[in-house]
């Protein structure tokens, strides 16, 4: 295990899906792309991407009733990310308990170059996401539950009610800032931001 992501934490997601919560998943090792960042599509289902912003922390969290200033303070390096979520129930009807069943979807997850520590004022960051040089999907980092420092929040008060938490090391990542795509075959995606290096994924 690796660290976690959390899903459904948008206007978009939630509303593409019809769930009206997050969810929350593990990322573990197997499901990071490969340093060639070529993902071959044949071990997936139904993949679908999405852009988000990623977090690597540098001190354990745990505890319901965690501030956000504290979460500031313990975030590492920050990241722009891909994530290509799967489904072996499929994304037709999914319900949210499917979703839980099925790790919150996660499929694979590539992450763009670290900034270190944490980039300010997050929810003006405006994601764009191409397909083969073309713009596909966009949004702000505010999509993600007004702040995406509210997503470590509310991670760390969901895994507290399990007497767990976060660890130093864990990678976050905080949910989609616009509803998820189809990926296919012989696609280069890309995530850029004006302040964050991109995340590149090409599809094989």
């Amino acid at each position: 295990m690796v660290g976690h992501k959390v899903g459904l934490t948008s206007a978009a997601m939630q509303e593409q899906f019809g769930i009206d919560q997050p969810d929350s998943g593990l990322l573990l090792d197997s499901m990071a792309v490969a340093g060639d960042r070529v993902l071959p599509l044949g071990d997936l289902l139904v993949p679908r991407v999405e852009g988000e912003l990623a977090f690597r922390l540098g001190t354990d969290l745990s505890g319901t009733d965690v501030s956000e200033r504290v979460i500031h303070d313990a975030v590492a390096d920050t990241f722009l990310a891909l994530e290509v979520i799967d489904s072996r129930y499929g994304f037709e009807g999914l319900t949210l308990a499917d979703s839980v069943a099925d790790n919150a979807a996660c499929g694979r997850f590539v992450l763009g170059a670290a900034v270190p520590g944490l980039v300010p004022e997050l929810g003006g960051e405006h994601l764009t996401l191409t397909v083969d040089g073309m713009v596909a999907a966009c949004g702000f980092g505010r999509a993600v539950l007004g702040d995406p420092i509210r997503s470590l929040v509310w991670l760390v008060q969901r895994l507290a009610v399990f007497g767990t938490g976060l660890r130093a090391g864990d990678i976050v990542l905080a949910g989609a800032v616009h509803a998820s795509l189809p990926l296919g075959a012989g696609q280069t995606v890309v995530v850029g931001s004006p302040r964050l290096p991109q995340a590149v994924l090409h599809v094989a």
